[in-house]
């Protein structure tokens, strides 16, 4: 039997870790939390999220793909509308997992894998636009520098244009006052 890729398998066969797995999926998505063993909710997390992120997406060909996992009609429908539309602002992190104390019978460490419904935090959303003032922040003073340095150039072009043109005048008044001389 090929062993799977991440962690030790949960079951005897790998259909029987992947139907498991369908099912715990299933019930998280049903009533947004459940209770299992800590390697259990481990194995999930990545397997639920995935699914959120194909919800998100929301055409045909990500609803096949997530009717290939959860096979009940309507729980993929709460997914695509309810759950896909809660977690629309988040870019990841569909999912949290809470350790609990360990089961009574066999001492198994439990936890809680839960939907993450709360909505975005308002001071990511302040940190994200504070980091984009800076940007163009910082985009912004090389410009005005660019100007700026553009500006002085083309002082510098009139000021010695007009440098010129106030020597030739210069020039012509003399010749003009040397002629006059001349002819008097």
């Amino acid at each position: 039997m090929p062993t799977p890729k991440k962690g030790p398998r949960l079951a005897s066969s790998p259909a029987h870790e992947r139907l498991m797995l369908a099912n715990m999926a299933t019930s998280l998505f049903q009533n947004g939390r459940i209770v299992t063993t800590l390697p259990k909710a481990k194995r999930l997390r990545p397997l639920a999220e995935r699914l959120i992120t194909f919800a998100k997406r929301g055409d045909l060909h990500s609803r096949r793909r997530v009717m290939r996992v959860i096979r009940n009609k309507s729980v993929v429908h709460i997914l695509f509308t309810q759950i896909a539309e809660q977690m629309e602002q988040r870019e990841g992190g569909y999912t949290r997992i809470v350790k609990i104390a360990p089961r009574v019978g066999d001492n198994a460490p439990a936890a809680i894998i839960e939907l993450v419904t709360e909505p975005v935090s308002a001071k990511k959303a302040v940190v994200k636009e504070a980091e984009a003032a800076v940007k163009v922040a910082e985009e912004a003073p090389v410009e005005v520098e660019e100007t700026k340095v553009e500006a002085e150039a083309t002082e510098v072009a009139e000021a010695v244009e007009t440098e010129a043109v106030e020597a030739a005048e210069v020039e012509n008044t003399e010749a003009a006052a040397d002629e006059a001389e001349k002819a008097e």
